[in-house]
């Protein structure tokens, strides 16, 4: 996919709607800009925004996953980080080995 001059695409990776796991995509022009890219940390016996109940053998840490814009990296024009939490900031580096 790759969004026309007409086009705005708005497409989220992780997160939307939910407190934690925040990754979002927005596309024109043929080029994309990510927004954050946090991570969260379920706790046993929360239930999320869609009715999931979380389970004690679950993952400690949950992330978005980043690749559908891995494969079209060459379209990212940024990344934009809205607060300084550590799970976003924090992943600028790992991501930065992916995305460059």
């Amino acid at each position: 996919m790759t969004p026309s001059s007409s086009d705005l695409v708005f497409l989220p990776l992780g997160g939307t709607g939910e407190i934690g796991m925040n990754m979002n995509l927005y596309g024109h022009d043929g080029q994309w800009l990510m927004v954050d890219c946090g991570v969260t940390f379920p706790k046993p016996g929360r239930v999320s925004a869609d009715g999931t109940r979380h389970h004690s053998g679950e993952p400690e840490t949950q992330m978005p996953d980043p690749a559908f814009i891995e494969a079209r990296k060459d379209q990212l024009a940024g990344l934009i980080i809205t607060h300084a939490h550590e799970d976003h900031v924090g992943a600028v580096p790992y991501l930065w080995h992916k995305l460059r």
